[in-house]
């Protein structure tokens, strides 16, 4: 049939009226990768969507194989002190018992989301951080097409380890998403000792949180980049606004949090943001290894892009089935 693109073992795509052909060949593209990224692997898996695949199961195993520039972009919020989502503290967190979770007091009648202790980590649970992380940059490498970007979550105690194993693995650091959030973690009076040196913290209070953004390297021009590959800029908030690196965004409460109690869950207002940016021109396939409860694959669904995300933990991955087409179905405020 002439004009109809056949691609194997995906659906047909047809040229769109004025379109060039540089942009057809990008759809085709991504029509051919969805087709095997989302069956890739004997892991169990749910689909969520048309658009979207949850797969339980390790990250770096799902990656190894995986054949190389299939994902266009990633965007995560990984556990970082790797023993927080271990078993035995998964176990104590759910029971409200602590472990390396902090469960902090209700304050003014709010119960207060736990929060991981990263200030007691042992000089060598941090190096096994930084070799867990390498690990994964460079799968993450080889799995992205050239150009693309990886968004990853961090915070003020960890940031620059995890940054520079990034930046080792071959990464362009092409800067950093503050994230400004003012929340009630942090400034911690000395523990035992709190009436004994009253005007004394521990910490300041955390207001932000950074979110390290690299790129896969790629020759020639950003414009040849993103006829090649969708991939290498950014895209901006409007024509009159770039992607900014500054995004006000409050901690996640409400519905959001009786859909997906997960403890590190993302507000959906700035997932869509990240999500939206990654992927320049609206092609391609956005991809989470840490998905949780599945925050960053419904960011991704609600703006009608495909996207597949791995997590081992079996409690979320079932979370994610009914949190998914709840976080996904969310009205959101207009950027600013």
């Amino acid at each position: 049939m002439r004009g109809l693109v056949l691609v194997p073992n995906a659906e047909p795509v047809q040229p769109r009226r004025g379109e060039p052909q540089w942009m057809t060949a990008l759809r085709q593209a991504e029509a051919e990768k969805w087709a095997t990224v989302r069956l890739h692997g004997d892991q169990r898996r749910d689909h969520l969507s048309a658009r979207t695949t949850y797969i339980l199961g390790d990250t770096i195993k799902w990656l190894s194989d995986l054949p190389p520039a299939s994902i266009h972009a990633i965007v995560t919020d990984q556990p970082y002190g790797l023993i927080e989502y271990d078993e035995k503290n998964q176990r104590k967190l759910r029971h409200g018992r602590g472990g390396v979770w902090r469960i902090p007091p209700s304050f003014d009648g709010a119960k207060r989301q736990p929060v991981p202790r990263f200030t007691i980590l042992s000089h060598d649970e941090i190096m096994h951080l930084h070799s867990f992380f390498s690990a994964i940059a460079y799968s993450m490498l080889r799995a992205l097409v050239p150009g693309g970007h990886v968004f990853i979550a961090s915070n003020p105690l960890l940031s620059t380890m995890t940054f520079h194993a990034f930046q080792d693995a071959g990464f362009e650091k092409r800067g950093e998403i503050i994230r400004l959030l003012q929340t009630l973690r942090g400034g911690y009076k000395p523990k035992g000792a709190e009436k004994e040196f009253h005007d004394v913290s521990g910490m300041p209070r955390s207001c932000w949180e950074p979110w390290g953004m690299f790129r896969k390297p790629f020759a020639g021009t950003i414009a040849e980049n993103l006829r090649a590959w969708g991939t290498g800029g950014l895209r901006r908030m409007s024509l009159e606004q770039p992607f900014k690196d500054v995004i006000i965004c409050s901690p996640t409460r409400g519905v959001e949090k009786r859909f997906a109690p997960h403890p590190s869950l993302k507000p959906q207002r700035f997932l869509r943001q990240i999500v939206r940016a990654a992927l320049p021109l609206g092609i391609g396939i956005i991809y989470d290894p840490f998905a949780g409860s599945g925050s960053t694959l419904a960011a991704a669904e609600a703006l009608g892009f495909h996207a597949v995300g791995t997590d081992r933990d079996p409690q979320y991955f079932r979370m994610a089935r009914t949190a998914f087409p709840q976080l996904a179905a969310l009205q959101v405020p207009e950027r600013r």
